[in-house]
């Protein structure tokens, strides 16, 4: 068989890196340093799509690179919440999801040469009912000060959720199955057995 394209994740993610070697594939990371701030009246769902593809199209070097890139977004009430920028923004948005739903958003794109494919994926998340004691125990854990909707599936943020409709690893930032899905299209077999 032969030997796989270089793969390349145009994100500094520590939780897509992690959820990239559940599948025995360690990408090398290079970062898309660009504008994420959605154009005027840009929907959540045409949004993380531009920005994975803006990362996968800033991060190619050469053409018989693959490279993965993702963006996720976290909507509630049509709203788009992103990273807070402080403790009190993340509590507020915690509030704010308390015994509701709202859904988690991840645009995926892969780039190999001239093939540039994307695909987005919506997870739905319901919180159970916080007390304000929930709420400041989960902020004093610094957990949600980088993460869309302030609060992350995969820590402690665990806690926060009643039920998960969709893909769960698309809450972490990287619906795998998708992902598998796009990398076999540019020729990328992310599950080989050899490799």
């Amino acid at each position: 068989m032969a030997d796989r394209p270089h793969l390349v994740l145009a994100s500094g993610s520590p939780r897509r890196m992690e959820l990239l070697a559940r599948l025995r594939l360690h990408p090398e990371q290079r970062p898309a340093d660009i504008d994420e701030a959605p154009l005027p009246d840009e929907d959540a769902y045409t949004l993380v799509i531009r920005l994975a593809g803006t990362k996968a199209s800033v991060s190619a070097r050469t053409d018989d690179e693959v490279v993965l890139a993702a963006d996720t977004v976290v909507v509630y009430g049509g709203r788009i919440l992103g990273k807070p920028h402080d403790a009190d923004e993340a509590a507020s948005m915690l509030a704010r999801l308390s015994g509701r739903t709202h859904e988690v958003i991840t645009g995926i794109a892969v780039r190999r040469g001239a093939t540039h494919l994307t695909d987005a994926v919506t997870t739905r998340v319901t919180f159970r009912s916080l007390s304000m004691a929930d709420i400041a125990w989960y902020v004093s854990t610094r957990e949600p000060h980088d993460k869309a909707g302030a609060y992350g599936l995969q820590g402690a943020g665990a806690v926060l959720v009643e039920r998960i409709d969709g893909c769960d690893t698309n809450v972490i930032g990287l619906p795998l199955p998708h992902t598998v899905a796009l990398l076999r299209e540019v020729g990328f077999e992310p599950l080989d057995p050899s490799a």
